[in-house]
């Protein structure tokens, strides 16, 4: 699979923003409603990027084509006032699984610096009969850190996706030991259940790993078709897409545990071409999420921000094209 030849020209109409806000982590589905339900991380604007890990909860949008125009309906998700998930709740991924929808997260606590929150995330899940909640969360993580291993300091970017033998699939970011603040190596790993609320088992980790730099990847969105996995991953370095650049690259897998660098190994840069011909460059094009339809990815959901201070920062919503997913 070609998946950079998927990518069609953008509508200028297929972002979405909350005034007051900087938007992030774009999921969506769609409803039973025949309604296209997104998710979306969100904190106020005067906290500046860097306020995703101290003041992020979720929002709710509702949108009649996938798409958008997006229209804000209401917060549906945020902090609990203690626990582990007690002040954010970040990095939301939705599914839908036996008539109900599970919405995996992000959650952290901290003394209001930035490392702290950083380094309590943890990764929760919570239930719903419909896409716009209420949620009802698992108080326990689904997923926590386990001391002395590849994820010993902190685990976030819940990704899941439901195997061909009905198992709930997870693939999900870890930080391991290292000098603090910032900790070990950035990296991925598999965890599995029986059922999206858990338990959870590790399986496998560390994944995808850059031998010539420890910060290797994140925000991993995952699926099966056929008879294999795939993963869209932030490649920091862009080691695996061969251009030296920050990118996002795509993997394949057999078994959902193994995983390597596919053919065409650059998924995308970070860059938006839209409709009416302008090719813009942008500083980030993160947190891919797809919408799939009778079994096809039809849009590529990203969080953008558009300067090198992310003060600029939209959802965007990038249409697909089926040709070249074959093999």
């Amino acid at each position: 699979m070609d998946f950079q030849s998927m990518l069609l020209p953008v509508p200028r109409s297929a972002t979405f923003q909350l005034e007051g806000y900087h938007v992030w982590c774009p999921t969506v589905v769609k409803g039973k409603d025949g309604l296209y339900h997104m998710l979306f991380s969100c904190w106020p604007i005067e906290s500046k990027h860097d306020g995703w890990v101290s003041k992020s909860l979720v929002g709710y949008a509702v949108s009649d084509h996938p798409l958008g125009i997006f229209k804000f309906r209401r917060f549906v998700l945020e902090g609990r006032g203690e626990g582990w998930d007690a002040d954010v709740i970040h990095n939301p991924t939705m599914i839908a699984y036996q008539d109900k929808y599970y919405l995996f997260y992000t959650g952290n606590y901290g003394n209001g610096e930035y490392w702290d929150h950083r380094n309590h995330q943890r990764i929760g899940v919570a239930e719903a009969d419909h896409p716009g909640g209420p949620w009802r969360r698992v108080h326990q993580p689904a997923i926590d850190v386990t001391p002395g291993a590849w994820d010993h300091l902190m685990v976030s970017n819940p990704t899941v996706t439901v195997t061909p033998q009905g198992k709930i699939l997870m693939i999900y970011k870890g930080v391991g030991e290292g000098a603090l603040p910032k900790g070990g190596a950035v990296v991925c790993g598999v965890a599995e259940a029986d059922h999206p609320l858990g338990p959870f088992r590790k399986v496998a980790g560390p994944i995808m790993v850059n031998p010539d730099n420890d910060w290797s990847v994140e925000d991993p969105f995952i699926w099966s078709r056929d008879d294999r996995f795939y993963a869209l991953v932030k490649d920091f370095q862009g080691y695996f897409t061969k251009t030296g650049v920050s990118s996002v690259a795509l993997f394949e897998s057999e078994n959902g545990v193994e995983w390597g660098p596919a053919a065409h190994p650059l998924a995308f840069l970070r860059q938006i071409v839209w409709e009416d011909g302008v090719v813009q460059s942008v500083e980030a094009l993160e947190r891919p999420q797809l919408l799939f339809e009778n079994g096809h990815p039809v849009v590529l959901y990203c969080a953008t921000a558009v300067d090198s201070n992310r003060e600029i920062a939209f959802n965007v919503a990038i249409p697909l094209t089926e040709q070249a997913y074959s093999r």
